[in-house]
């Protein structure tokens, strides 16, 4: 990896500002398979060795002054993206996104550091007025917080948990994806040159069975804010429900996106390839299930095809590439059930066929899909567009919020009306009215059913580090 700061690339746990280096655990190249680098797979101990270190410096973090976390918390932002190449090219490597995705990614993540530095400023109590007393509510920041992180945004996920809880006054445990260490240990590399005290954030890195268990049980790990499946989620929750945790917890989706007739054709294609095809559809945000109503549906498809078959799929750090490789074996596996399936129950590919080697997920868009498919009720994570057809705005609705999940949903209308209407009846936390793009570091976001607890992101991504205490003054 050709890097302008090779030091960026560590080779290492993080824990009370010391580098544990044991390489232990492989990180390959999703594209090309070949070893990245080797990195510890942290024990229990080492896990409640970080959380120790955490509540240790968690005492004089919490006692700085606001602006003086703030200040920090733009040191960081600033050499982020100081060195965004590198960061880019790191996350690249580890996670396959083609590099100015990477670079993207690096700018998405670092506006979260700023936002939250700023947010800093304003963390604000209130005074109640009572009777014969005073009575002041207070803002604490909830203690040591544990941060779980996914392989598909290894920066950004990372920053959108940590700069809140950071600015709130808590200290952190990272524990990133073992698919993607690296972007998590660069990171703590930047904090550590912006003046970060030792032990306000920690990154244990490994497999996540004793990490998560220590993380889990820990009596001193107030809240635990987690990006993955439901699954795992929920057996968090669980895990979590004895000590009582603070959970912030953003779970799968399966987001609709809908274009009524009277849209925009031309920007619903466009919003369908920025939300379907982002990092080769492995968002928990992408547009697994594509409606199209019928007096549009021949023309949407069409230009849909058009767009993908022009896509160019193969290794991030190749020029002019869209789509990188996916993470790993079971991933393209689920990926081609999910065709198999649909083909296999009336759906038509209309999109070419490219002959490509192992990793790599061909684009698809499946015309005539039905509700029977695994596709309607599953999550993809890949590149496969299936489109279905429906008459009515009823129907749509009925389809669009007929699954357990509520992560985020998309629709193209021009009726100002239907706009509210439609928009208010869906059943997500995020809904994108004729855009593709629901992730910004000054709106919450989050999801409702079984997509989720609380919120990231905007004055609400801080609120989940704190808790509020009354403080009763009576004598006055």
């Amino acid at each position: 990896m050709n890097l302008q700061d090779p030091t960026l690339l560590r080779h290492a746990a993080f824990i009370n500002g010391e580098w544990l280096e044991r390489p232990d655990m492989p990180v390959t190249n999703p594209a090309t398979g070949s070893v990245i680098g080797k990195v510890p797979d942290c024990t229990g101990a080492e896990t409640e060795a970080a959380i120790a270190a955490a509540e240790t410096a968690m005492v004089a973090w919490r006692a700085r002054p606001n602006a003086e976390r703030a200040d920090l918390l733009m040191a960081w932002h600033d050499l982020m993206l100081a060195h965004k190449q590198d960061l880019g090219r790191i996350l690249s490597a580890e996670q396959g996104k083609p590099l100015a995705e990477a670079e993207g990614e690096i700018d998405y993540g670092a506006s979260f550091v700023r936002w939250f530095a700023e947010e800093a400023r304003r963390i604000n109590g209130k005074v109640i007025p009572v009777p014969g007393k005073k009575l002041l509510a207070l803002k604490e920041p909830v203690g040591v917080a544990a941060i779980i992180t996914p392989w598909n945004f290894p920066n950004a996920m990372i920053t959108r948990k940590v700069a809140p809880a950071l600015a709130a006054g808590c200290t952190v445990v990272i524990k990133p994806s073992d698919f993607t260490p690296y972007s998590a240990l660069a990171l703590a590399v930047l904090a550590e040159r912006a003046g970060i005290p030792k032990g306000v954030i920690n990154v244990v890195t490994g497999l996540p069975t004793e990490i998560g268990k220590a993380l889990t049980s820990s009596q001193v790990v107030r809240k635990l804010s987690f990006t993955g499946s439901t699954r795992v989620g929920a057996l968090l929750a669980e895990q979590c429900a004895p000590s009582l945790k603070k959970l912030s917890l953003e779970l799968g989706g399966n987001a609709p996106f809908v274009v009524f007739d009277d849209a925009n054709i031309d920007a619903a294609v466009e919003g369908a390839m920025l939300s379907k095809f982002r990092n080769g559809g492995q968002t928990c945000v992408c547009a697994n299930r594509i409606l199209v109503q019928s007096e549009i549906y021949d023309a949407f498809v069409e230009k849909l095809t058009a767009r993908v078959d022009a896509l160019t799929v193969g290794q991030g750090d190749h020029a002019g590439v869209d789509i990188g490789p996916m993470i790993n074996a079971a991933a393209l596996e689920k990926i081609n059930t999910h065709v198999r399936d649909a083909e296999a129950k009336g759906a038509t590919r209309t999109t070419r066929q490219r002959q490509l080697s192992s990793q790599f997920a061909d684009p698809v868009v499946l015309r005539d899909a039905t509700t029977e498919m695994q596709l309607a009720s599953e999550e993809t994570f890949g590149p496969v567009a299936p489109i279905f057809r429906f008459e009515t705005e009823d129907e749509a609705l009925e389809i669009a919020n007929g699954t357990p999940f509520g992560l985020a949903a998309y629709f193209y209308t021009q009726d100002i009306a239907r706009a509210f209407r439609f928009g208010e009846a869906l059943e997500f936390g995020l809904v994108g009215l004729n855009t593709g793009a629901v992730s910004n570091a000054e709106a919450p976001f989050g999801g409702v059913k079984s997509s989720g607890l609380g919120r990231e992101g905007a004055q609400e991504g801080i609120e989940e580090y704190l808790e509020t205490k009354a403080l009763h003054i009576g004598g006055l």
